[in-house]
């Protein structure tokens, strides 16, 4: 649903005009107990307190409490007060906010990136009560804009510019109940005019095994059949073993879609080469737009709706990209919007006080001040990010890279050749979040690696590309000092590859992750098993210096402290008895470098908690690969800018429409 008509005429208007919907106000379903917060707040609430004369924020002195600390007053949301997708109850004495993560109107994006000038905030209510409008600026500081009493049935609007919201700032009204209860039957973010033709989409979603997540999302768009409103095809590029046609309830999913459901089977060419099948299929099939989704998420529909609608009324195509919270924790945001430190080649937070895992249980928005600012990103993850067309047509697909890096080097793609990129608040799904995996430390290392410097290649302004091969080379010691020498000889691999150039990037794609795969037999770190007692119970050779257990080396203390560390591991012997047995069980929350490094063996949990591995000591391939990474990097470093042409010059063409139509021409499925 874009850009939605409405034939009702806000109570208020002068002369009959039309109006059309931005943003409406969704409520979630009973059972969402862990997600009510984002949606419908309670009570009262105050951001931190700022000088009135300069309009800095104060400061917690001696004798006070910390002034910088939002407060939050108010009772409980009760979820049984939700009525439906649009209304919900407010109980007698009570107030319920909509100043929340997915009803709150994110006015400094709208003034920022569209061409809407102004907003009108329609609410349909009744009962007793008042609708209070409310405002913020960039540094938070939260400001009343108007109330209206309520008293029967009332269609009340409010009239709300946008220009004062520069750098940040977001609209949302407060319902609070008289003595009687206050319902409200839906509301909307509205903007002068006639709605134009809506954007068509394609929306692709990349699977690998994960029918189950599939099928939940096919199921929450067929009952939510608005979001498909402009959506032309529902594309799943199936990549895995277990094909998804043959799951249980497929059938019915698919019926359900009103034929607009394909399925697509190509071999595994990873992330990149799912979403740039999804991309060259909404070109091929003349979409405005190809919505890219992962697999193992689960979706707000409401947020498809939004982001065509926003990506409609931007002065320019834009890439819109959704959120993602944790799908373990459901209050819980990953992050805001990021950018690339260039110097480093790192994710980046473009606001210093952003956090990561913002949880809104904790702290609302309301009473969040940094999230007031409007956050420009350089990229979104493809968790579901909406790309134009027309950009595809410009700037080519997905770099052939399988995973890792992609959704960057795309975003910093578009945005040089001059099309931006929108995290836009109020689109999200939920997701499994990197703390949840072990991809740092199995076989996606390789994938890290390699692409990180492929990107820094293509789009590095410094010199032999600033920090990115020297803390590749710091994070290959720490592998290998840690006993991760899988991880360490995948990276090695990753910078051979490297060095052979972009051209073998395509034909690669099918065969690497199985060539990875294939040395879990030569490392037992990286052989997982699930059974506890499948292991020798620990023994400690030696305790711990004083009892007091490992220690992180301070910055003071790293440089000698890592060259003793590199010697020992490299000239000192394994212990017999250390073989045999591991010296300790270490969970995965402290597998740590700086721990790690001082055993000889130790059983470690992976991510999940689901198995365990028992990594060994072995001076002989932390020699050979020590040496290996060192030559690598260092051959990297003294060709880096004749690397740098080769894969700049190579880019428009491996990521062509012609070069990507070859891959799925070779490794795509019959019909089946």
């Amino acid at each position: 649903m874009s850009a939605q008509k409405t034939d009702k005429v806000p109570a208020g208007t002068e002369q009959d005009q039309a109006w059309h919907v931005l943003q409406r106000v969704i409520i979630p379903e009973q059972s969402q107990m862990d997600t009510a917060l984002l949606y419908v707040d309670s009570g009262s609430a105050m951001g931190a307190q700022f000088n009135t004369m300069d309009g800095s924020m104060l400061k917690p002195g001696k004798d006070s409490a910390a002034a910088t600390a939002p407060i939050a007053t108010g009772g409980e949301v009760h979820v049984e007060d939700f009525l439906s997708r649009c209304s919900t109850i407010a109980r007698p004495g009570q107030r319920l906010s909509f100043g929340t993560y997915f009803n709150a109107f994110p006015a400094s994006y709208w003034r920022r990136w569209t061409d809407v000038e102004a907003v009108r905030l329609s609410v349909s209510a009744s009962g007793t009560g008042a609708v209070s409008v409310y405002r913020s600026n960039a540094r938070g500081s939260l400001q009343h804009v108007e109330t209206r009493r309520v008293k029967g049935s009332e269609e009340l609007s409010f009239d709300l510019p946008l220009k004062p919201f520069g750098d940040g700032g977001w609209y949302w009204f407060d319902m609070v109940a008289g003595a009687e209860p206050l319902a409200l039957h839906h509301a909307e973010w509205l903007a002068e005019g006639e709605a134009g033709t809506p954007g068509t989409v394609t929306l692709e979603i990349t699977t690998l095994n994960k029918n189950s997540f599939c099928l939940n999302n096919l199921r929450i768009l067929a009952d939510h059949p608005e979001a498909l409103d402009c959506v032309s095809e529902v594309l799943i590029v199936d990549q895995g073993t277990q094909k998804l046609e043959d799951a249980e309830g497929f059938e019915e999913a698919k019926a359900r879609l009103g034929g607009k459901l394909r399925i697509i089977n190509q071999g595994n060419l990873g992330g990149s080469g799912g979403f740039a099948r999804g991309m060259y299929e909404a070109v091929e099939n003349g979409s405005d737009y190809a919505l890219l989704l992962d697999d193992d998420i689960v979706m707000e529909p409401e947020s498809i709706s939004r982001m065509l609608t926003f990506a409609d009324h931007c002065r320019k195509p834009t890439i819109i990209g959704a959120h993602m919270f944790d799908l373990y924790n459901r209050s819980v945001l990953h992050t805001f919007g990021e950018t690339v430190n260039l110097y480093r080649f790192q994710p980046d937070q473009p606001v210093k006080e952003q956090i990561l895992g913002h949880d809104f249980a904790r702290s609302n928005l309301r009473t969040t001040p940094w999230m007031h600012r409007r956050v420009d990103v350089d990229y979104n993850g493809w968790w579901m990010c909406m790309i134009p067309t027309e950009v595809i047509r410009n700037i080519g697909l997905s770099l052939p890279v399988f995973i890792k890096w992609d959704d960057a080097e795309y975003g910093l793609r578009a945005k040089a050749a001059g099309y931006n990129t929108v995290s836009l608040p109020g689109a999200a799904v939920w997701h499994i979040t990197w703390a949840d995996k072990d991809d740092a430390v199995d076989w996606q290392a390789y994938f890290h690696s390699r692409n990180r410097i492929i990107t820094a290649l293509l789009h590095s302004p410094y010199p032999r590309g600033g920090r990115v091969v020297r803390e590749g080379s710091f994070i290959d010691v720490k592998h290998l000092i840690s006993m991760q020498y899988f991880t360490a000889q995948g990276r090695v691999m990753a910078l051979r590859d490297l060095l052979a150039g972009p051209y073998g990037l395509h034909e690669i794609l099918p065969s690497k992750l199985p060539a990875i795969q294939e040395m879990r037999k030569e490392f037992s770190e990286a052989q997982f098993k699930a059974d506890p007692e499948a292991f020798p119970r620990p023994g400690i050779r030696r305790p711990p210096r004083h009892g007091q257990g490992f220690k992180a080396p301070s910055y003071v203390s790293l440089v000698p402290w890592a060259a003793k560390t590199i010697a020992r591991q490299l000239v000192k012997p394994v212990a017999k008895s250390s073989l045999e047995r591991p010296e300790a069980q270490v969970a995965h929350i402290d597998n740590r470098w700086w721990r790690m490094s001082q055993y000889d063996s130790a059983v470690v949990t992976n991510a999940d908690g689901t198995a365990s591995s028992w990594y060994r000591r072995d001076p002989q391939k932390l020699r050979k690969l020590l040496a290996e990474g060192t030559r690598l990097n260092a051959e990297i470093l003294k060709d880096w800018q004749k690397l740098s042409q080769q894969y700049r010059s190579a880019l428009p063409e491996i990521t062509s429409m012609e070069a990507w139509k070859k891959t799925f021409e070779k490794h795509s499925e019959a019909g089946r």
